[in-house]
């Protein structure tokens, strides 16, 4: 795409001299100039050549409410007037830390009643490994360390979160994962289902921690962490036999259930939690993105009673971050979490805009591309393929990123994870933007069949 705006140049060149960009291939990115993002508003962006693009991925998953909300940039100015910042070490705390915690409490599952507030969901994820193995330690068992993820999980880029992850090239990177993480099978029935059915699958993929808890000794095993649905590893949605199997693996064994809502937290799913949606009871939720949609940073985790109580008696806990609780970002969570109230976002969602964006996203099933189509709430899948019958792939012909950067050329953002086109557009979104999401991705859709065909 040609530049025609003498800025975009200028500021392409400084990212090319100064600027390194988080996960980019930083030849390809030199060669190529990334894309100039100017202004946004409700569910759409402008680039710097003044073209209107439909967010698709609501940001990174977090601009819940629509980008421009003047209550947000309110709360965020009124605040700054007042205190601008202020830490929570040393027995000092300021109200709106404190009045967030609260009003995160009040949306939280039953028996979750404390809030450890960090700066982003990466850090809450390091937090969650901190609190797990300090809580056993409290408890004289100090060899309950061992935390149990998933493969193709994503838990942040920090050392730990990448560690809980279970993306490979992440570990590759870093010699990770560190000591005392280890992975299972993710319930992944398109990709990695063979011939079992999706139910039989199911069961499967969750008998994997059992049997992994039983390897390693309950004993050693401290945690088991995931996301309710896996995100970042391709909007992965367990079939319905999944969560009710690993339930009742939690509840015979002796460890501790850890929920990464950073993604599905905050409406998402239709629920407040991804937790509320699949009636699960974790003793931590991993907190993020939808907490300030995105316009500050700000992440935490939410904590069981029963573990808040252990931890709140044994002394000391040597953990926390510079912007821990910030007050301008919690400010602006309170604001955030007021319009979801206020508004009835999440309401809307549940009834009437997610099941309008899943019947129409299944309308594209019948792509000569596509393989299947899933969603639930406000995400959805789409799996490109060479033969529908088989799952059969376009090998090493990279399809997910040629459909990906037709999208873009044509006004609509919609990620690829390998070659499964994923989205999660802001919560209030309308009918008639569903509806142009849904058009465009029809088009590039073509578009990438026409080139990989061509």
């Amino acid at each position: 795409m040609s530049n025609n705006n003498p800025q975009t140049q200028q500021w392409q060149t400084l990212s090319s001299d100064h600027h390194l960009a988080p996960f980019s291939d930083y030849k390809q990115l030199k060669e190529k100039g990334p894309r100039i993002i100017t202004k946004a508003q409700g569910v759409h962006l402008w680039d710097s050549e003044g073209h209107k693009v439909l967010d698709g991925m609501a940001g990174l998953w977090c601009v819940a409410v629509g980008y421009g909300r003047e209550e947000l940039v309110q709360a965020a100015a009124n605040q700054m007037r007042e205190l601008p910042y202020y830490n929570l070490f040393f027995q000092t705390a300021h109200p709106p830390a404190l009045e967030l915690a609260r009003a995160v409490v009040d949306v939280a599952p039953e028996g979750m009643s404390h809030v450890f507030f960090t700066g982003s969901g990466s850090e809450g994820n390091d937090t969650v490994l901190r609190l797990v193995r300090h809580y056993w330690a409290l408890q004289g068992k100090p060899q309950k360390k061992t935390i149990i993820s998933r493969v193709n999980g994503y838990h942040g880029s920090t050392v730990a979160g990448a560690s809980l992850g279970g993306m490979s090239g992440m570990h590759e990177q870093g010699d990770l994962p560190i000591p005392g993480i280890v992975h299972i099978a993710q319930p992944y029935w398109y990709g990695e289902g063979g011939d079992l059915s999706p139910d039989a699958f199911g069961v499967w993929a969750a008998n994997q921690l059992e049997e992994k808890i039983l390897e390693l000794g309950v004993d050693q095993v401290g945690a088991f962490i995931a996301e309710p649905i896996q995100g970042a590893g391709g909007v992965i949605i367990p079939p319905d036999t999944y969560w009710p199997r690993i339930k009742e693996i939690l509840a015979k064994y002796d460890i501790l259930f850890v929920a990464d809502e950073v993604i599905c937290g905050f409406g998402r799913t239709g629920e407040w939690f991804g937790s509320d949606y699949y009636g699960l009871q974790p003793d931590l939720m991993t907190i993020a993105k939808g907490l300030t949609s995105g316009y500050v940073p700000m992440g935490g985790v939410i904590v069981r009673d029963r573990v808040a109580k252990v931890i709140s008696e044994g002394g000391d806990f040597n953990h926390g971050f510079t912007y821990s609780g910030h007050p301008v970002a919690a400010a602006v969570g309170l604001a955030n979490l007021r319009l979801l109230h206020d508004e009835n976002i999440i309401g809307r969602v549940k009834a009437e805009t997610a099941p309008y964006l899943q019947k129409r996203l299944r309308e594209l099933a019948d792509h000569p591309l596509v393989g299947e189509v899933r969603g639930l709430g406000m995400l959805g899948a789409i799996e490109l393929v060479k033969d529908k019958a088989t799952r059969q792939r376009y090998e090493g012909q990279g399809v997910g990123m040629i459909c990906r950067q037709f999208c873009f050329d044509n006004g609509l953002i919609m990620r690829a994870v390998g070659d499964t086109m994923i989205i999660a557009p802001p919560l209030v979104i309308n009918r008639e933007e569903i509806d142009e999401l849904v058009t465009k991705a029809r088009m590039c859709l073509d578009l990438t069949l026409n080139a990989v065909h061509g």
